[in-house]
């Protein structure tokens, strides 16, 4: 199980500096969507400079345009380029051949898709090397969580690893691991507590307990 933190509304030198901190506790760092559309592909890298040994997911939510899209990113130094669940089959399709071409991967971000289990199983056999279940900000806001959703497409898919996002905390990361996702995206649940080191790593040392105990 790793755990991917998300980078969102933040500046380059920022994520650096709060990443020197935490990298230690991180699998994945997160160029989120915001990130991206303030800084473009220099945010990918740079951070790819400055930390070699990470790996890097480019949430770009591609639409349309996925192979051109993917080997923008890849070239830039993702590792891992996200792509929306909303898209045509033939554009997750593009995606992941170019993924394939440099040995790098995609992952199918679910967010907005209505009828989760049947699209999940779809995809599934498209290829993709992940299905993230992701309950978006201004849905959170509503109340709701990404755990039911979690539990029903971990039942569809066969094939891709599963991740998991929206609003993921301390308060919620132990009811989520339960249900054994491959990865743990948390952003606010991090870097917006008083202390983002001791919070990422409580949420770390769950992970790998419950991880130990399968």
């Amino acid at each position: 199980m790793e755990l991917q933190l998300a980078l969102d509304i933040i500046t380059i030198e920022g994520a650096k500096e709060i990443l020197r901190d935490l990298a230690d506790f991180i699998d994945i760092v997160e160029v989120g969507t915001p990130f991206i559309v303030q800084d473009g592909m220099r945010a990918v890298r740079e951070l790819r400079g400055e930390f070699p040994a990470l790996k890097i997911l480019a949430d770009l939510k591609i639409m349309d345009a996925g192979e051109y899209e993917t080997r923008m990113a890849v070239a830039a130094g993702a590792n891992i380029v996200t792509v929306l669940g909303l898209a045509d089959d033939a554009t997750i399709r593009a995606a992941v051949a170019e993924a394939r071409r440099s040995g790098q991967e995609i992952m199918v971000d679910m967010i907005g898709v209505a009828l989760v289990e049947g699209r999940a199983r779809e995809i599934d056999a498209l290829g993709v090397d992940y299905i993230c279940v992701h309950t978006g900000t201004d849905v959170q806001a509503l109340g709701r969580n990404p755990l039911y959703e979690l539990r029903r497409v971990g039942k569809a898919v066969s094939r891709a690893r599963i991740a998991v996002a929206g609003g993921i905390n301390l308060g919620s990361i132990a009811a989520i691991v339960r249900q054994a996702p491959d990865i743990v995206i948390v952003g606010s649940g991090i870097t917006a507590q008083v202390d983002p080191r001791s919070a990422a790593a409580e949420i770390k040392r769950v992970m790998t307990e419950a991880g130990a105990r399968k």
